[in-house]
């Protein structure tokens, strides 16, 4: 059994944030830089504020953290969730 393959596992992000033009954009870029497609999204204007959801069936475990903290730093933004799933290990 080859361990060469990273762990993945399912995630999904929630993002508050300010509503204002260009914030989806910036919200997708974290995942864009690291060849990263969404299998869903979402997002709804709550008032002043936009909630957006987006969720993986498989990322690289390792990158939940990093991609987490990407959304925390984009202006505008006032909370993210960040939650895993279930463990996937791919094997050859």
């Amino acid at each position: 059994m080859s361990d060469n393959f990273p762990a993945l596992t399912s995630a999904r992000f929630t993002v508050l944030a300010e509503a204002y033009p260009g914030l989806l954009s910036r919200v997708l870029e974290p995942f864009a830089k690291r060849d990263l497609v969404p299998d869903r999204v979402r997002s709804q204007r709550e008032g002043q504020y936009l909630r957006t959801e987006i969720a993986l069936d498989a990322m690289p475990l390792d990158m939940l953290h990093l991609v987490a903290g990407n959304l925390g730093q984009i202006i505008g933004v006032l909370k993210v969730e960040a939650m895993e799933g279930r463990h996937i290990r791919l094997v050859a």
